[in-house]
């Protein structure tokens, strides 16, 4: 028996297919939204760490600036300090590396410096 013209036709499960298809796009799409939202992050911790550690360390010198830039900085980020007199200038650099995918795991081999500068503060009243 010949089967029927309807069931030649038929698209049953052309959904699922095409869903299947599909599937890796979304998840490749949704893993790059991600790290994007993660360098974003990294960029507002390195220029957070910068700020407190030049407040700190205009005032304190320059152990006090590396306690005050690593003090809100999440565990799971890699970060180094470089804080120091630079004429009339106290600057401070926050290098803060990129994890990939979630912090704690690998680090992209990137990273992200978050820099200020402050005047010295006049200790002679």
């Amino acid at each position: 028996m010949a089967p029927r013209r309807t069931e030649r036709l038929d698209d049953r499960g052309q959904t699922v297919i095409e869903f299947t298809g599909t599937l890796p796009l979304i998840l490749v799409t949704l893993a790059l939204l991600w790290q994007a939202a993660l360098v974003g992050y990294t960029f507002s911790l390195a220029g957070n760490a910068a700020d407190k550690g030049v407040r700190a360390g205009t005032v304190g010198g320059a152990a006090a600036c590396r306690a005050a830039a690593g003090e809100d900085m999440p565990g799971a980020w890699a970060a180094e300090y470089d804080c120091g007199a630079d004429g009339d200038l106290y600057r401070t650099t926050a290098r803060v590396q990129v994890p990939l995918l979630f912090p704690g795991g690998f680090d992209l081999p990137i990273s992200i410096d978050g820099e200020a500068a402050v005047p010295h503060e006049d200790r002679g009243w």
